[in-house]
């Protein structure tokens, strides 16, 4: 029998805005290949529902941690109860955001901007340093998978969103940064940039006639990404035997960014 590269059983992964949507979709992903699974958000009944869904469903050990990301308290509290649990985070998918909705540059409140940046790449900052600090240095081993965006490698005239650009971008040089300092510490950190994915969120929009005909004139497949399109990336990137992928900044954007 071939060796299966992919090969999770017995890690663990924690991965954060694991309440819907990609997160939720991510950490089945790496459920199938036997991987436990720390889902963290805010709101822990949907978390503790989350884990006991992927439990049943696959037989991994999986567990809701609730927590605010931007509170640093929080996230080393955290990353101590995942430890003491499991005594080990072999895979973070930093994955927690926000949307912080369509309103032009010029009439942006510094709230607003600011909340953005919070969430999206200081909360990430925030987990990856205590995952990386107390789990996977003294380990010698880890994989840090950022989510950032295809916005945050291109702007866009379709809807207004410079605060979520620079947060994304922001996450998208934080993982070059850290890929640089922790490579030699045996933590490879990578990011994957998704383009348009249905999400509880985003259907409505993605349905709209008006997307529909803006997604064949963008987007070189002409559609949006299907549930399940996001998976096989965050498995590669996951997996012990992409010793070597460290710092890249991967676009599943059905071609988006290409042109």
């Amino acid at each position: 029998m071939g060796k299966n590269y992919f090969d999770l059983t017995g890690h663990v992964a924690l991965v954060t805005g694991c309440s819907s949507g990609l997160g939720v979709q991510m950490a089945k992903a790496l459920a199938i290949q036997g991987c436990n699974i720390v889902a963290v958000a805010r709101r822990q009944n949907l978390i503790e529902e989350v884990a006991a869904e992927i439990s049943k469903e696959f037989g991994v050990k999986a567990i809701g941690v609730p927590c605010d990301i931007t509170d640093t308290d929080r996230v080393n509290s955290a990353v101590d109860e995942v430890l003491k649990e499991f005594g080990r985070i072999d895979i973070l998918i930093n994955n927690a955001g926000t949307g912080s909705g369509a309103t032009s540059a010029e009439d942006m409140e510094d709230s607003q901007f600011e909340g953005e940046v919070a969430i999206d790449l200081t909360g990430s900052f925030k987990m990856a340093r205590a995952v990386a600090k107390k789990a996977m240095i003294p380990a010698g081993y880890g994989r840090v998978i950022n989510i950032a965006s295809m916005y945050g490698l291109v702007g866009n005239n379709i809807a207004p969103a410079a605060a979520y650009h620079a947060a994304k971008g922001g996450v998208v040089n934080l993982t070059r940064a850290l890929a640089s300092e922790w490579g030699t510490k045996g933590i490879t950190v990578n990011a994957i940039c998704p383009g348009y994915f249905e999400t509880p969120l985003t259907k409505e929009t993605l349905d709209s006639e008006f997307f529909q005909q803006y997604a064949k004139t963008m987007i070189p497949l002409s559609r949006y990404g299907k549930e399940g399109e996001l998976d096989t990336a965050a498995i590669f990137l996951a997996s012990p035997a992409s010793t070597y992928v460290n710092g890249v900044i991967l676009p599943v954007d059905g071609g988006y960014t290409c042109m």
